[in-house]
């Protein structure tokens, strides 16, 4: 028997147009979507230098200006009730936002003249430094030394320039050529001429002293 055959149909004009037409569009797109894919690769590096760029600018505007403006080796010069001349020096000063008169000190040190050659040096680990008021507080370490050779240790001390005086609550160890002593605190008054200690006081004299 025969093997029967599907007829085959000729294609109807209308059809042979849409066929050219999708064939020629595919022509066309297919060029332009591969030219797209290719520059996007071409440009994906630059796309993540551009977003790191942008999350760096943001670090950086988003830090606003520091609260303390900072000084290295500043210099401070006045006189005291009496006109003699004293200096405060540090290796940092910071200075608190808009507030001039509280200064904070890295390594203060004070330099007093007491009139005729004497002198007084404070230095410390830390200080505040109150401008207007002429006042020096002092935090660690604390060492004051007089230019006759005694020398008093501490761990702070509220020095009042413009006055002359200076004093604390912590204990003191001093030494010089009276000898040794330790006492629960201090406070040194006439511009460095008196020096009382205060509180528990046990001392070491030297010679006939």
């Amino acid at each position: 028997m025969p093997v029967l055959t599907r007829a085959r149909q000729a294609p109807t004009p209308q059809a042979m147009l849409r066929r050219r037409i999708a064939v020629g569009a595919l022509k066309w797109l297919l060029p332009a979507v591969a030219l797209v894919l290719l520059g996007a690769i071409a440009l994906w590096p630059e796309f993540d230098r551009a977003e790191d760029r942008g999350r760096l600018s943001f670090r950086r505007s988003s830090s606003a200006q520091p609260d303390t403006m900072r000084v290295v080796e500043p210099r401070y010069d006045g006189v005291d009730e009496q006109q003699r001349p004293y200096t405060v020096t540090a290796g940092v000063a910071a200075q608190r936002g808009t507030d001039t008169d509280i200064v904070d000190l890295t390594k203060p040190r004070a330099d007093i003249n007491l009139g005729d050659g004497a002198w007084v040096l404070a230095e410390s680990d830390q200080g505040q430094f109150f401008r207007r008021a002429n006042i020096l507080d002092l935090a660690g370490h604390v060492t004051l030394f007089h230019d006759d050779g005694t020398m008093m240790l501490t761990e702070a001390a509220h020095v009042e320039l413009r006055a002359g005086l200076a004093e604390g609550d912590k204990p003191v160890a001093a030494q010089g050529p009276f000898g040794t002593l330790t006492s629960e605190g201090f406070r040194l008054t006439d511009r460095g001429a008196v020096v009382v200690f205060t509180g528990r006081a046990h001392a070491v004299l030297e010679g006939n002293r």
